[in-house]
């Protein structure tokens, strides 16, 4: 069989509906819309969930839960088999040298290494996190695996007006008390 031989299978394929071509096409004056009504008119739809003014389904169910997903960090993966395909023996791979290669891309909270694969260069990689699969596989070859301090996300602060006064301050807060 060649290309000019394909043909759509039986039935696949149908005429296109020729609206308001005369009464006896049977899609003639209301051209299959029926008699008056929003929908007939052009421009007349109801966006989707809409229930003509009644409560809809979404707004009457409860809400219900919680989800943490926009602050879930997000790990860019890289595995053992592709790290021994595109490096050479006694390198060093970090996110740069991944990035480099096209590897790692996007933003992303940091970067796992996982187990798929086998391994068998020395290398010292620098990661975020490593599955222990990995970790072992890695050692094993005589590689050298490094993480990365884990990002502090948030400083904590003090809250207003809890912070000590400096002796400055203090010295000048008794001037002004002793002129008066």
């Amino acid at each position: 069989m060649r290309l000019h031989q394909l043909s759509p299978r039986p039935g696949a394929k149908h005429r296109r509906k020729r609206l308001g071509c005369g009464e006896s096409s049977g899609h003639g004056k209301t051209s299959g819309r029926g008699h008056k009504g929003q929908k007939a008119r052009s421009g007349g739809s109801v966006r989707l969930g809409f229930e003509g003014g009644q409560m809809p389904l979404n707004r009457r169910l409860p809400k219900r839960g919680f989800s943490n997903t926009t602050f879930k960090p997000i790990f860019a993966v890289i595995n053992l088999d592709t790290i021994d395909a595109r490096f050479e023996s006694g390198a060093k791979v970090d996110e740069a040298a991944l990035r480099s290669l096209g590897l790692v891309n996007g933003r992303n909270d940091g970067i796992k290494l996982l187990a798929r694969g086998e391994i068998s260069k020395a290398l010292t990689i620098e990661v975020d996190k490593a599955s222990a699969a990995a970790r072992e596989k890695f050692e094993k070859a005589g590689g050298k695996l490094i993480l990365r301090p884990a990002k502090v996300e948030m400083t904590a602060r003090t809250p207003k007006g809890s912070e000590r006064p400096s002796r400055e301050r203090l010295s000048r807060r008794k001037k002004l008390m002793t002129k008066k």
